[in-house]
């Protein structure tokens, strides 16, 4: 008998709740194979992702949403719910009639089996080359019995009849060439063979002879452990009537946090497909994030079919798009994910990255580190950059409470790495004083070969929404103004800076806060900027918001100026 303390029974109401039913599978084989090729990915982002957020995407928003996308090699992108909301049929209008759709990618549109939605959908996407008409309808019990109050034979109408349509509405569209996607949506609160049933009869309307048809398999809300979607996938890839017709699609949620899991295992299953989002944005805990999956293969061998070599300017874009952060700790993008802290993981970490130098590996093996931080456009200094002592984690804690300056995530670990290289050369402790003087001399009280007089703005020049500001400066003692105009007072001067100095700089992101209160109110600006492909912070202080971005930008451009 285990002399181990025994686990006390909690008072949680567990008889609220079932088991869910496995699947009658026992020849599975899914188990058994691998993942040798990259899925078929669609993005969601503008449409589940989207319906998803506090604040929904302005065009502006999905604009650069779309256009990031694209870039990153998304073949086949959800656009929108057109039939449902004036600002997805706009958006899917402006994408076609500014002919910003490329010839190899195809657009896709969510509506639901209802004969006035559907006519919409089709009115939105005229003038397409190629888009997908994703039609859908509840399948599972508990909608059918309580939202429906229909049979099977009710659903498996609605599902036809919107099947139908679409193929009528064809001819009004012949400039367009049509493909569809069918989903029982809630599919895996389906029973199998009523899902099997559906479908079959859908495509057989739908007729894949001449045209792609998807049929895709959502966990429209994740109800199991990930092998349970396995097994479904395999069943419906076993029994769809007309499966080497088809293209068999999976649409994973994260419920109960497995939904990588759920959809690598589907396509071990069968599946050709995965629609999902950047970073697993989505209702609830959110869909599928299929850059997590991409990346899972691309640590095997596999090539993911996706340009993932910037991960941080995918996140900068979702994190802008979405108004929500990305966790520290989300895989491969996260701000910690290739940091160890650990005394002793940062002795093995050493030792692979001596042992790799030494023996010039092909393949990067390094204890603790998946793939090499450089694949992505990370650096080896998120790895480096590690506590060697204790109470070096704390720096950004210190200036927080004991000076009300709160540093954004990556600003921390670059001002960590100063304090480290004081620390390791010194061997003594630094306390808040010590911190806070060593934060001044980094960034604030930087007054060459730059430093910011003064400055003026106008807003509204030559009848346009622009600022023009024209800002005085000293540089290495000489006296220059600077002008230049911009969507706001900062872009005016950085573009103004950059005419002076034929430097390219970008702001790359913008971080504020107040420090003290009422009259004595000071603005506390952090910007991360990039300058001739160089990332570094830079910090103002000043009761001027406008003067205080200004001094950051400045104080970057100082801190530039350093390294030449």
């Amino acid at each position: 008998m285990s002399s181990r303390s025994a686990q006390k029974p909690s008072s949680m109401p567990v008889e609220k709740y079932q088991a869910f039913p496995a699947v009658d599978l026992p020849d599975r084989t899914w188990p058994s194979n691998t993942i040798t090729k990259a899925p078929l990915w669609c993005s969601v982002d503008l449409r589940d992702g989207n319906q998803a957020l506090i604040e929904p995407m302005d065009s502006e928003r999905k604009w650069k949403m779309f256009t990031k996308l694209v870039e990153a090699g998304f073949k086949e992108i959800e656009v929108g719910f057109p039939s449902a909301s004036d600002t997805d049929f706009q958006f899917v209008r402006e994408i076609i009639e500014q002919g910003a759709i490329p010839d190899d990618v195809t657009i896709q549109v969510l509506t639901q089996c209802r004969p006035e939605l559907i006519k919409r959908t089709y009115e939105a996407i005229a003038g397409a080359k190629q888009a997908i008409v994703h039609i859908y309808n509840s399948t599972s019990t508990l909608q059918r019995e309580v939202v429906f109050g229909l049979d099977e034979d009710g659903i498996v109408d609605i599902a036809l009849k919107g099947a139908a349509l679409c193929r009528e509405l064809e001819s009004t569209i012949p400039e367009t060439k049509v493909h569809y996607e069918y989903s029982p949506e809630s599919f895996t609160g389906t029973e199998l063979p009523f899902a099997k049933r559906i479908c079959d009869e859908v495509i057989d309307i739908l007729d894949p002879t001449d045209k792609t048809v998807i049929i895709n398999l959502p966990a429209t809300v994740e109800m199991s452990t990930a092998n349970i979607y396995g097994d479904m996938i395999e069943w419906m890839h076993r029994n769809l009537a007309r499966r080497d017709e088809i293209v068999l699609s999976l649409h994973p949620h994260n419920d109960r946090g497995t939904g990588v899991a759920a959809a690598e295992f589907g396509v071990m299953a069968g599946a050709d497909r995965v629609e999902g989002t950047l970073f697993g944005n989505g209702e609830r805990t959110g869909n599928v994030d299929v850059i997590n999956i991409a990346m899972n293969l691309f640590s095997q061998g596999v090539d993911p079919e996706l340009d993932i070599s910037d991960i941080n300017e995918l996140r900068r874009t979702a994190e802008y798009c979405n108004q929500l952060p990305v966790h520290p700790r989300h895989p491969y993008v996260g701000d910690l994910v290739y940091t160890a802290f650990s005394g002793s993981h940062q002795d093995a970490i050493k030792k692979g990255f001596d042992a790799l130098e030494k023996n010039e590996s092909s393949l990067f093996e390094v204890p603790y580190i998946p793939i090499d931080p450089e694949d992505v456009g990370r650096s080896y200094e998120d790895v480096i950059r590690v506590n060697s002592q204790s109470g070096k984690g704390g720096v950004s804690y210190l200036l927080k409470t004991e000076h009300n300056i709160d540093l954004p995530r990556r600003m921390q670990i670059e001002f960590t790495r100063v304090i480290q290289d004081i620390t390791d050369r010194t061997g003594k402790e630094m306390t808040a004083g010590n911190i806070y003087d060593e934060f001044d001399a980094t960034y604030l009280g930087l007054d060459s070969p730059f430093l910011l007089n003064g400055y003026e703005s106008a807003q509204n020049t030559r009848g346009q929404d622009l600022t023009l500001l024209t800002a005085r400066i000293t540089r290495d003692g000489e006296a220059h103004v600077v002008q230049g105009t911009g969507s706001g007072a900062l872009s005016a001067f950085v573009s103004g800076l950059t005419e002076l100095t034929d430097l390219d700089i970008r702001v790359l992101d913008y971080h504020e806060h107040s420090k003290g209160s009422g009259k004595d109110a000071t603005a506390v600006t952090f910007i991360e900027t990039q300058i001739n492909g160089v990332e570094l912070w830079g910090c103002g202080m000043h009761s001027d918001i406008t003067t205080s971005s200004m001094r950051a930008i400045v104080s970057a451009l100082n801190r530039f100026s350093a390294l030449a």
